[in-house]
């Protein structure tokens, strides 16, 4: 990104690759803002790290549904490539200042249930094993905190099985593939909800859960639907949000966990961003707190990223993931791999007997 032409390519890429067949009104937009130079000028007034497409696109959405950017917003409501395309051209060259503050003050959020299909099994065996009835739960890299709330949404599994409230608006799906169903049990009471971010989000905070919604495509009104029911969800029971490292703000997640509890660890594609000495840190987080209670860890990481998990002789970045079950019990640590799963959890084959 170091040069105009570099910045119109990845903005053209964008548009013709990752927005293709999607949103047909980012492609747009994305093409647009690529071949304008007054447009890439503007964008250039953010630091290198917050011009990318998908935080610019955000930081223009996010005014539009502000009532900052009227005609964008207005375009966007009515699908309108060509005069979305134009208006987000007059928005940066208008307003560049308030577009790059937005972007700066920030980042693009991941907010996927999606991967609820794959946690809420996972999640419910953990208790199983464990033999206790009330859990807590301690998502690691929580962003929204939406996936704290796994207990109370529907799933729909392709070979007919079904888990959690099928009267909750919030209804997922997900396709099974191999001979195994997933664990037919139901989640226990949930007592505890602890989300550990270094951004966190409060959903519950107005502009806040603007944002996550600027961070969707205007025009996927099914995406943003199920959002709003997340976020609504979410807001029965606010979880507690700690900000900071996950190693470092472990202990007093644990120290917060009712007597009763087990304490449930879950960690969904966030121990990659952590170097191995801080993963094999984090594993002596839990191994410390099971000095003086039972704790479980859920993970669904790449091949490879979770310590101590095995990974059948997978092969690193091989397109799939591993769902890794281990129960701390004091000095004694039973560890398994219990599924794998592709794109972000809507695909996974369960792997062991229950």
């Amino acid at each position: 990104m170091g040069s105009a032409r570099t910045l119109a390519q990845l903005y053209r890429d964008f548009g013709e690759v990752d927005a293709a067949g999607t949103s047909p009104l980012y492609e747009r937009v994305a093409v647009a803002l690529s071949e304008s130079d007054e447009a890439l000028r503007a964008i250039r007034a953010a630091p290198a790290r917050k011009r990318q497409p998908t935080v610019i696109l955000a930081a223009l959405h996010d005014l539009a549904l502000a009532g900052h950017a009227p005609a964008l917003a207005a375009a966007y409501a009515a699908g309108d490539g060509d005069a979305a395309a134009a208006a987000a051209i007059d928005t940066l060259l208008g307003i560049t200042d308030s577009v790059v503050a937005t972007a700066v003050r920030r980042k693009t959020q991941t907010f996927e249930t999606a991967r609820c299909p794959a946690l809420y099994p996972a999640i419910a065996e953990a208790a199983h094993r464990a033999g206790v009835s009330a859990i807590g739960l301690i998502d690691v890299g929580s962003s929204a905190g939406l996936n704290l709330h796994v207990d109370g949404v529907g799933i729909a599994y392709s070979n007919g099985q079904a888990l959690g409230d099928r009267s909750s608006p919030v209804q997922l799906s997900a396709a099974i593939v191999g001979g195994r169903p997933v664990p037919a049990r139901a989640m226990p009471d949930v007592v505890a909800r602890i989300g550990i971010d270094i951004d966190p989000v409060d959903v519950t905070d107005a502009e806040n859960a603007r944002w996550l919604r600027a961070c969707l495509p205007p025009d996927r009104p099914e995406r943003m639907a199920r959002l709003d029911a997340e976020m609504a969800l979410a807001a029965t029971a606010p979880p507690l949000l700690l900000q900071g490292n996950a190693v470092e703000v472990l202990p007093d997640a644990f120290s917060r966990m009712p007597a009763h509890a087990l304490p449930v660890v879950i960690t969904t594609w966030a121990l990659s961003h952590f170097a191995l000495e801080g993963r094999l840190r984090f594993l002596h987080r839990l191994d410390e707190a099971a000095a003086g209670r039972s704790v479980a860890w859920v993970s669904v990481e790449g091949v490879g990223v979770a310590p101590a998990i095995p990974t059948f002789g997978d092969r690193r970045a091989s397109g799939h993931s591993i769902i890794g079950l281990a129960v701390f019990d004091g000095p004694v640590v039973r560890v398994e791999a219990i599924g794998r799963c592709w794109s972000r959890g809507r695909l996974l084959s369960w792997l062991t007997n229950s």
